[in-house]
């Protein structure tokens, strides 16, 4: 934690890891985010350092973690974003070098290593969050909204799509790793929908998962979950690699009204594109984007509300340095977590299965 009399300072900020992550998630976040500097890049790759280099001069490049807990008083905080596998002993190798740390998603790969890595903040005093971006979606934003203001009266099935067409298997560990390992669409993407899920709706108590491998690989690659909330919503969570076509982003149907919203957020095509998170117009979606309210007979658009990616970092900055609260608390991660295993369970079984809150 960084003491009162640094709370003017710039916070040094070490990122590990310059794969997509890195280099269009995190890096470009932390950069445009006032009180936040990018001090190092951890990276071996070659080509990755120069990339680094050439966007970030003044960012230190490191070949190795090891490099980095040697830098105990100039750094404050460390970003994990490395292959899933290496989350959990990273973040606590960082914590232990006395650095706060943001955890990409998944945070671990089970619940029992989530409360352990928690546990260990606790222990240490350091301040440990995970970077779940999409809650700050321009679409999720303005479904919280409309859910909050009761526009849709009583929700009772909620329904949350993540698509792409990639058929061909490609050579990342993500797709042709070892699911225990964490690889696959379960793990790459079901901790963004079941996040969404959960903080719409509050906790699951049972689950029902399809887990398929539809292009020849290990991992699953085109999965479904069914989670049935304590409160009664049965929310429907698709992602895929292999859909031709895609379905829409949101429908979620209340006894008052629906809402429906197609494609995605275009802040994660604007980060990939290059562009600074701190431009004027920075998560404004054209009107073409807007989802749509209403029932069969009568529906309008929704102005969709302004995507806020740079707010996570702003929260992590305040919380190291001032001591506010997580933008993400980790016990919302632990029970995505949780789901996520009661899924793996169930396809394997076909049943439908309870989430174990150990």
């Amino acid at each position: 934690m960084t003491s009162a009399n640094d709370a003017e300072r710039e916070l040094q900020v070490a990122v590990i890891g310059y794969g997509k992550g890195g280099e269009v998630f995190h890096a470009p976040l932390v950069d445009a985010t006032p009180g936040l500097r990018l001090a190092a890049v951890v990276t071996r790759n070659p080509d990755r350092q120069a990339a680094v280099r050439e966007r970030y001069p003044g960012a230190e490049v490191l070949s190795s973690a090891d490099e980095l807990w040697k830098r105990t008083g100039d750094i404050d905080l460390a970003v994990v974003t490395t292959p899933n596998e290496t989350h959990v002993p990273l973040a606590r190798a960082a914590m232990e070098a006395g650095f706060a740390a943001v955890v990409d998603k998944p945070f671990a790969l089970t619940a029992a290593e989530a409360r352990a890595l928690a546990e260990d903040a606790r222990r240490l005093g350091q301040v440990l969050t995970v970077y779940q971006n999409r809650r700050w979606d321009s679409d999720f934003l303005t479904l919280w909204k409309l859910v909050e203001e009761g526009a849709l009266g009583r929700v009772h099935r909620f329904e949350s799509r993540f698509e792409r067409w990639r058929p061909e298997v490609g050579g990342t560990w993500r797709d042709s790793g070892d699911p225990d390992a964490g690889a696959g669409i379960l793990y790459d993407l079901g901790p963004h929908l079941i996040d969404q899920a959960v903080n719409l709706f509050g906790p699951v108590e049972a689950v029902y998962a399809e887990l398929d491998a539809r292009r020849g690989a290990a991992a699953d690659d085109d999965s479904f979950l069914a989670l049935t909330h304590t409160g009664g919503v049965r929310s429907h969570l698709w992602m895929s690699a292999f859909a031709a076509r895609m379905g829409p982003r949101f429908r979620v149907l209340g006894d008052r009204a629906a809402f429906t919203i197609d494609g995605l957020d275009s802040q994660e095509a604007r980060l990939n594109g290059g562009e600074r998170p701190d431009v004027s117009d920075w998560g404004v979606e054209p009107e073409s984007a807007w989802g749509r309210l209403g029932t069969v007979e009568e529906s309008q658009p929704v102005r969709s509300e302004r995507g806020a990616y740079p707010a996570f970092y702003a929260g992590v900055r305040d919380a190291v340095g001032e001591g506010e609260p997580l933008p993400v608390e980790l016990h919302e991660v632990v029970h995505g977590l949780e789901v996520i295993e009661a899924a793996r369970r169930s396809a394997r079984t076909g049943q439908v299965t309870a989430v174990r809150s150990d």
